[in-house]
Parts: structure tokens; sequence; C-alpha cells
């Protein structure tokens, strides 16, 4: 079935604000999850709301704690995220790193003590339609092992990445640090389908395209092998020594996932180039990849956004797929 985008927003914000969240952050809470759906990242909105629920009333989400100032020099700040809704928190922190580029020319806004910011992609888009570059990551729990590993030592560590175009079809690439983030395994398991490329391994050490397989043996396979595995690594450390927080060893210790670390850094190429340049250069590029001869007819080759911004249209225009029992369950809250 599919519903309006506004009414999948007002149902979320109908049930945050019967979990203490004011109107206005129930509102802008609501629209992330919202727009995560808008956008066709399905694993990461209405699907996920309801474990979202399940840690506000764990105590791992706190509704009302927005993050404070830590320490500043120029354009780098520190943030205590207070363990708020990690997408309001993220919202704010790329909000004040596009301020600190506009000052600076760039702004690096590492906070600690956060929450799952949901879908990073929408803080790569944030960015982009503000006019700047951005890169962001965040660590989480032990969820992949190591390149050589059996059992999880490392996180899948999403890693945005977006570049600006003044037709807002901006290039964001948004991935983890595994094959297939977890999110993505669990729409295969319920769709009844076989990944596309082998995404972990079984139990016999086997690479396997079987995802319900892949979350019993938690083995999921890192992006480039070995590569994927040393990124993990670095940018878990690297979210740790600029926002003062926690390393996905840390975050291991607990109960459950919380109290994570994210960095978010954006760059303000108006300052020194104009968006025709930008433009042209996107273009050129966009247009001198997607001339390479497809592997067969049915496969278009997409730059990274370009699937995301043709779903917006399609979902604006004719509303938000949703899984019937799932809006029900929503809607029950």
């Amino acid at each position: 079935m599919r519903i309006p985008l506004l009414t999948l927003q007002e149902e979320l914000q109908r049930v945050l604000e019967k979990f203490d969240f004011t109107p206005e952050r129930a509102a802008h809470c609501a629209r992330l999850f919202a727009e995560t759906d808008r956008d066709g990242v399905y694993s990461h909105g209405l699907n996920r709301f309801a474990r979202f629920i399940q840690y506000i009333q764990k105590a791992y989400v706190v509704p009302g704690a927005e993050p404070v100032l830590e320490f500043n020099q120029g354009g780098l700040e520190r943030w205590n995220g207070q363990q708020g809704p990690g997408n309001l928190n993220a919202r704010a922190a790329m909000d004040q790193a596009v301020a600190l580029a506009r000052q600076f020319g760039i702004g690096s806004v590492a906070v600690r003590n956060t929450n799952h910011w949901m879908r990073g992609g929408s803080y790569g888009w944030q960015a982009a339609d503000a006019g700047c570059v951005a890169l962001c990551f965040t660590n989480t729990l032990p969820n992949m092992p190591p390149w050589g590993g059996k059992s999880p030592a490392l996180g899948n560590n999403p890693f945005v990445m977006a570049v600006p175009r003044s037709n807002g079809q901006h290039v964001v690439l948004d991935m983890a640090m595994s094959q297939y983030s977890y999110g993505k395994l669990r729409k295969y398991v319920e769709a009844g389908q076989d990944l596309p490329v082998p995404g972990g391994y079984d139990a016999a050490g086997n690479l396997t395209r079987n995802a319900a397989t892949i979350e019993e043996t938690e083995r999921a396979l890192p992006v480039g092998f070995w590569k994927g595995s040393g990124l993990s690594m670095l940018l878990d450390l690297m979210a740790g020594i600029l926002s003062g927080g926690r390393t996905t060893a840390d975050i291991g210790q607990l109960a459950d996932e919380y109290g994570v670390s994210q960095v978010f850094i954006c760059l303000d190429v108006s300052r020194f180039q104009d968006a025709a340049f930008t433009d042209a250069l996107i273009d050129q590029t966009i247009a001198f990849t997607q001339k390479s001869t497809p592997v067969s007819p049915e496969n278009a080759i997409l730059y990274p956004g370009e699937n995301v911004w043709r779903t917006r249209q399609e979902n604006i225009r004719l509303g938000i797929p949703v899984d019937e029992a799932v809006w029900e369950q929503v809607r029950a809250m």
C-alpha cells in the first residue's frame, strides 16, 4: 500500500509526542523518518521506527536531550549529544558544520554520546542542499569481523560523501563498511530473496548470498575485503579521537548500541568557485562514466544518489510504499 508523505509524517509525530517529544522536536524527528522512506531507504524509516521507540523506553534515547558544545577552536567543534535522538543530533551537527564552513571555509563538528543517526545519507543531502561538499561518518557496535577474523570486532561504520549540484540532483554516496548494512540484509530476509552478490559467510566459512545466514553468523563481509576492514577501523578511530567519545570496542561493552561517536565535515566551495564550474565538472564526469557499456541492456549505470532522486520524485507523486502490518503497528501505538 502507499500513503501520502504528509500522512506518514503526521502519524509518526503523533506517536513521538506520546513519548515526551515536544511538538517541534517530534515534527523534526518525524520528518527525518518520513523523508528516509520518501527517498526509498525503507530499512531505516518506518520499518525502524518501532525499534527507535523501544530504545526510548529503555532510556537509551532521551527525547528532550539536546547536544551541548564542549570545545571549539576556529572551524573545529566537539559536542556532547547527551544521548538525544540520533537523527536530531545529527541534523543539528550538520547545520553547525555548514555554519562553520560559511565562516571559515571548512567546518568540522564531532559528536560523542549520541545515538544511531538512522539514514546517514540524510546529512549528505542536507549539506549538499546548502551548497557544501561534505563527509560524515559514525561508529557502531561490533557487527563485522575484521579481515582474517571470525567474530565481530569492527563496526560496519557508515560513511557518507556528498557534492552539490545547483539543480538539487546531488551526488551522494551513503555506504556501510559491510557489503550490505544489517538493515538491508533484513529487507532481503523479509522478502525471501537472495542477495545480488555475496554479503558474508555461512557457518562453514563459505561466502553466501543468503541474508538470513549472515544475520545468524554475524559474519558480514567488509567492502573490498581487507580494505574495508582497514577503513572501518580508521573511521572508528577518527570518530573516537575527534569526539572524545566511545569507539566500537567501548560500545561493545554496553547492553546495546547507544552512546556512539560521529563526525560531520563541510567545505563551502562557493568561497573559491561558482556553482557553474562545479555543475560543469560533475556533468562531465557523470556523462563520461555513463558512456561505459552496460553489462546488460536492463542495467543502467547510475551515479551515487541518482536512484534516490528518481525514487523521491515517484514517491512524492504516488505516495510512500509501506508494509501494511508495520503501518498498523505504528498506528496502534
